[in-house]
């Protein structure tokens, strides 16, 4: 079900839990100057791929916990998720930005070619996974083979790192506050 807030607010909200995911997504991928620019999607709970593969100038909150791949193979878009995110957030993204403001589940930012992900919370194992030039912030700490094979970009971690940080770096960068 689509609620029409956008005539007041500006913002198309959707809620998932009487609309199909496949309709969200499918409007999102809907080009065009009258579509919506501003989203709200409610009750997420846990579903996958929500906002992948976008490829507009559009401003996506998400109102509670994602699963696998949200935001995965983002262009342009800027999508925050008010909840933790299941495993590949993020993934393979472009320029665009995701904001996490719970944990990350393993491989946030995996193969990401630009774009900034923030994590407000933990991000669990292969954090940045072979990075190609995307900039990771982590402000608590970061699990097991973070950053392994990374070949451009930026990892800070705000936290501690865990086992085998940056094992067969190329070009990134790593910060550690610890």
């Amino acid at each position: 079900m689509v609620i029409d807030a956008a005539a007041t607010t500006g913002v198309e909200v959707v809620d998932l839990a009487t609309a199909p995911l496949r309709d969200l997504n499918r409007r999102l991928h809907e080009p065009g100057p009258d579509a919506p620019r501003r989203w709200r999607v409610l009750n997420p709970n846990g579903a996958h791929a929500v906002a992948a593969g976008l490829d507009a100038e559009v401003e996506i909150e998400i109102e509670g916990h994602v699963g696998y791949y949200c935001a995965g193979m983002n262009k342009l878009a800027t999508v925050r998720v008010h909840g933790n995110a299941g495993t590949g957030l993020a993934e393979n993204m472009m320029p665009g930005a995701v904001v996490v403001d719970g944990n990350a589940s393993q491989s946030a930012g995996a193969t990401g070619h630009g774009g900034l992900l923030v994590v407000h919370g933990e991000a669990s194992a292969r954090c940045g996974i072979s990075m190609k030039g995307i900039d990771i912030v982590v402000r608590g700490s970061v699990g097991h083979m973070s950053a392994f094979m990374a070949q451009s970009g930026r990892l800070v971690i705000c936290g501690d790192a865990g086992e085998a940080l940056g094992d067969s770096i190329y070009e990134a960068r790593i910060y550690v506050r610890g």
